[in-house]
């Protein structure tokens, strides 16, 4: 006790810890004011580059305090929104960036899943494509498309053969998802896009049918004509020239007919 009272008996100590406890106070008052004023909260931040379709874990990201002032209604704050979530397909998260809802999804809004579901009475067609015939890479996942159809004519009459015809095929189609040669997705904001080499979709089976065949008939190719985002088209059939031809030109296999499709009689029906 005689050592604290001749401790504050020293003027000069005594002003020394006069003058720390008020510039704690400073420090723990200006801290205060500023928290209060910009009201801080906790915001997860990635703590790697992830990558478009990866799933966020625990270790994917951290929290940091950042003025309520910066928080749109698009930005998660809460952990346990992103924990078991992926990000989304057409684009990646940065380190340091913050979660934006638009770029978290459940697995089930994957493409992959998109197709796993397909009503029933649909089937999966892969098209064969390239940078150009997809306009430049710029047909992704989500997007409406038309289907065309090109070949030359096969008449009797040498006035008439040869001549080059296109026309609609297929109407109203979406891309369910977009790949690679090596079977890699394909998306709007990948940082590594490579060309286009199928576009995967579903159409009910009687349409199926009819591009199958049309793929095979030699000469022909089938060109995907995307549509602008207003385009809400139901999937319907084209042109009835293009299917005549298409059904007078093909040739399959007896059981494999479907009804109601208004066959060519003219098709070659092999036993």
């Amino acid at each position: 006790m005689k050592f604290f009272s001749k401790l504050f008996h020293n003027k000069s100590i005594v002003t020394i810890i006069s003058l720390v406890a008020c510039f704690a106070i400073l420090i723990f008052a200006y801290r205060y004011r500023v928290n209060t004023a910009i009201n801080a909260v906790d915001v997860p931040i990635a703590t790697k580059k992830l990558e478009a379709r990866e799933e966020i874990t625990e270790e994917s990201f951290t929290t940091v305090k950042v003025a309520q002032s910066m928080i749109t209604n698009n930005i998660i704050t809460n952990k346990k929104d992103l924990i078991g979530k992926y990000v989304n397909y057409n684009t990646f998260i940065p380190e340091g960036a913050m979660f934006y809802a638009s770029a978290v999804v459940t697995w089930d809004k994957m493409p992959d899943s998109a197709w796993a579901d397909i009503q029933e009475g649909y089937t999966i067609f892969s098209l064969k494509v390239n940078a150009d015939s997809t306009f430049g890479n710029s047909i992704y996942p989500g997007d409406k498309i038309d289907l065309y159809y090109q070949n030359t004519l096969r008449s009797t009459s040498s006035s008439k053969e040869g001549n080059w015809f296109i026309g609609p095929l297929i109407e109203g189609i979406e891309v369910l998802a977009v790949k690679d040669e090596n079977g890699a997705h394909i998306f709007k904001k990948s940082s590594e896009q490579k060309n286009a080499a199928a576009l995967i979709f579903a159409v009910p089976d009687d349409m199926f049918s009819i591009i199958k065949r049309a793929s095979y008939i030699s000469g022909g190719s089938i060109i995907p004509v995307p549509r602008n985002a207003n385009y809400n088209a139901e999937t319907t059939l084209g042109n009835e020239k293009i299917l005549s031809f298409i059904n007078t030109n093909s040739q399959y296999l007896e059981s494999d007919i479907i009804e109601n499709t208004n066959v060519d009689s003219s098709i070659t029906v092999i036993e």
